[in-house]
């Protein structure tokens, strides 16, 4: 008998009236949120907008979920379509069988799908959410602890998982509990995404690309102790030849990517304008007319000042019309006609209506007079 042991739950399942709650579902659930949270911050650290990582997992986790679900029912097809089985069972998602492979696949194209519908370029997105796609797989895993699934080989460790379901020829045991190995092992690749890409400033889908090839070595050793049925090509589990296939294009990929296009990219996500946008220029526009409006009426008002003030003659011109009427009154008493002075004389008092010209004018007039009667 073990003295130490993980123990598994008695069930995976728990009833809310007609509503079943199963583990396995809300550990999915739970790794989605965590990696949509820390893929939005990682976006915004890169120079994008909030929210844009939730929009566009709108696609790829759709994607994801039937992706990891077909690789499952083709690589385990004996599971739903051999004698004495209902395929009708492919479709019981919730009971467990997602094939990681298929879900990075998919989910891909739907991400693609929802960058191109953005103008987001698809390898910088992937990188902003890698470090949180490798903690929703930490979490997910603990689904598979729910189903009493996925266990490795016979051990005496401390650490060993108790399986007591004997559902679908399960043996009770005392097993490695692969389910947390695989666990622990994303929650180190998620550490060093992060690392990676702050130290070396990753970019152009290396970030991506290093969570991929870091965790198909773990995924190879820890495939190469379990003991569920699964396919053998050449003496190898299938996921063992799929890890190291993958492994192999992610290394290529991150040193081609690395001289074609080194650095990180500078812009993540084209600015287009958004409500708040909107809303600001809306105020600029009325804030600029009633600007104007106001200045309008300024130049209003002034004008009807500058209407309203009487026109005053200046000192210099009555000065000068006063000499005018001077001279006019010497030439008249040198022998001028009387209508030459009296037309010198109109124009005077129409020019200059100041009251020395008024007096000059009226002077001249009787010495006109004086000169008629002598």
């Amino acid at each position: 008998m073990e003295l130490a042991y993980i123990p598994s739950p008695s069930r995976g399942v728990l009833h809310l009236g007609p509503i079943p709650l199963r583990g396995y579902a809300f550990c999915i659930i739970i790794g989605v949120f965590v990696a949509v949270w820390l893929g939005n911050k990682r976006w915004i650290a890169r120079g994008g907008r909030a929210g844009t990582v939730a929009d566009i997992s709108v696609w790829a986790v759709p994607f994801g979920l039937v992706g990891g679900r077909l690789y499952h029912v083709i690589t385990d097809y004996q599971l739903y379509f051999s004698e004495g089985r209902d395929w009708v069972d492919a479709f019981k998602i919730w009971e467990g069988g997602l094939g990681i492979w298929g879900a990075i696949a998919f989910g891909a194209v739907g991400a693609w799908i929802g960058c191109r519908r953005r103008g987001i370029p698809l390898p910088a997105w992937a990188d902003a959410l890698a470090p949180g796609i490798a903690l929703a797989q930490a979490i997910g895993r603990w689904g598979n602890w729910f189903n009493q699934e996925l266990y490795g080989r016979e051990t005496d460790l401390p650490w060993a998982l108790h399986i007591t379901s004997v559902t679908d020829g399960r043996v009770p045991g005392y097993y490695h509990p692969t389910f947390l190995y695989e666990s622990l092992w994303c929650v180190g690749v998620a550490v060093l995404v992060i690392w990676a890409d702050r130290r070396f400033k990753l970019g152009h889908g290396r970030a991506f690309a290093l969570y991929v090839a870091a965790y198909c070595v773990g995924r190879f050793w820890i495939e190469y102790m379990r003991v569920d049925e699964a396919h053998h090509v050449l003496g190898m589990r299938l996921n063992n030849w799929t890890a190291i296939v993958v492994l192999v294009l992610a290394v290529v990929y991150i040193v081609l990517s690395a001289r074609l296009r080194p650095g990180r990219e500078e812009v993540v996500e084209p600015a287009a304008p958004d409500a708040d946008d909107d809303t600001d220029a809306v105020d600029l526009d009325k804030k600029s007319e009633d600007k104007k409006s106001e200045d309008g009426k300024s130049d209003a008002d002034g004008d009807a000042e500058s209407a309203g003030k009487k026109p005053t003659a200046k000192k210099p011109d009555a000065d000068g019309d006063a000499e005018s009427t001077s001279g006019a009154t010497d030439g008249e008493a040198s022998g001028s006609t009387g209508d030459d002075t009296a037309a010198a004389t109109d124009g005077d008092a129409v020019t200059a209506p100041s009251d020395t010209a008024v007096d000059t004018a009226s002077g001249t007039k009787d010495e006109a007079g004086s000169a008629k009667k002598s």
